[in-house]
């Protein structure tokens, strides 16, 4: 283009600026960017959801809006393959989906349409444990009683997460934990856990009962029985870790690689595909919120963990170690995940 007409255009407003040259900070300047959460509305993915909207915007550079969208469904495997296949691959839309979901294909799971390792893992505030947890009047006090006691467990399908674990548990430690499903969410499952319809919940985050159920424990409403994960959490000092019941090395083997998900705490990620300077900025701004003071002292408040942030890099980790489990592993965690096959 002559220098002449450049020069016209540029006193117009209208210089021509190449591509290249729009930083992220210029990308997201006035745009919305949305928070796809895996879950119902009232849990611990959604407050935590909800809590990043509030602060990650200001992080971002361009100081974009930042929104929250529920997806609930087939235990987070709709939102997930949503994120893979359909969603705006340009920056604008993060995933906040349940921790099991990275490892379904992994597991066998059919209905997952996604490669997780493709994803770009963003991080998480912290690892997880899950519980086994019974509503107080249910006479059951011990993993004994579990194995003696048949106990009905609410999931929202047979391909769910606490669907998975319940399996698991009763494979290895001998518990009788019967499946209830049709439960959207969590929070479903723990008013019906308040009305008597269900005994227990077989797979709640410690840091999720804190900030949806924060008095649960404390009033003894409800009775954590089994706590499981990557490690034990020092909060639950006289509830007995899955993993030291075990005497059967393949039984630990087991345990071991189907607790990678708590590894990988409440992940967050972008779509595959979306521009790496664009990655790299979302990484630093959602590091930099777990870091950030007004953050955290809102994640107190509403009983939110954030003890152990990952990075994006490390959750990557997590997950290629998982999918390099001996095949002997893979195969009996596919079997407990697809019990028709």
């Amino acid at each position: 283009m002559p220098y002449r007409w450049i020069a016209v255009l540029a006193a117009l407003g209208f210089a021509p600026v190449p591509a290249a040259a729009q930083t992220a900070a210029d990308f997201y300047r006035g745009k919305t960017v949305t928070i796809v959460v895996s879950t119902s509305s009232g849990g611990g993915y959604d407050a935590l959801a909800r809590a990043l909207a509030r602060h990650l915007g200001r992080l971002i550079p361009g100081n974009p809006t930042v929104v929250v969208r529920n997806m609930p469904g087939a235990g987070g495997i709709t939102a997930v393959n949503w994120l893979y296949n359909t969603a705006e691959k340009d920056g604008t839309v993060i995933g906040l989906v349940q921790n099991g979901t990275p490892l379904e294909p992994l597991f066998g799971t059919k209905a997952a349409r996604y490669d997780a390792t493709k994803f770009n893992w963003l991080g998480t505030p912290s690892y997880e444990v899950s519980m086994v947890l019974v509503w107080n009047t249910v006479p059951a006090n011990s993993v004994s009683d579990l194995r003696t006691r048949e106990t009905s467990m609410g999931a929202s399908g047979a391909n769910s997460t606490p669907a998975f674990y319940t399996r698991l548990l009763n494979a290895t430690l001998g518990t009788k934990m019967k499946l209830i499903n049709g439960y959207p969410g969590q929070n479903d499952a723990f008013l019906a856990m308040e009305r008597g319809e269900l005994d227990g919940y077989p797979s709640v985050f410690y840091s999720a009962l804190t900030s949806t159920r924060p008095n649960w424990l404390k009033d003894k409403q409800a009775k954590p029985i089994v706590q499981y994960g990557p490690q034990r959490l020092k909060e639950l000092p006289d509830v007995p870790f899955a993993t030291d019941l075990l005497t059967n090395e393949d039984d630990r083997l087991l345990m071991q690689a189907a607790s990678a998900p708590q590894a990988l705490g409440r992940p967050l990620l972008l779509p595959p595909d979306v521009p790496a300077d664009r990655v790299s900025a979302m990484r630093r701004a959602l590091m930099d919120t777990f870091d950030d003071a007004q953050f955290k002292a809102d994640a107190e408040k509403i009983g939110l963990i954030v003890n152990d942030p990952r990075n994006g890099a490390q959750l990557q980790e997590v997950i290629a170690r998982a999918y390099a489990s001996p095949a002997r592993v893979v195969e009996r965690i596919q079997k407990l995940n697809n019990p028709g096959n």
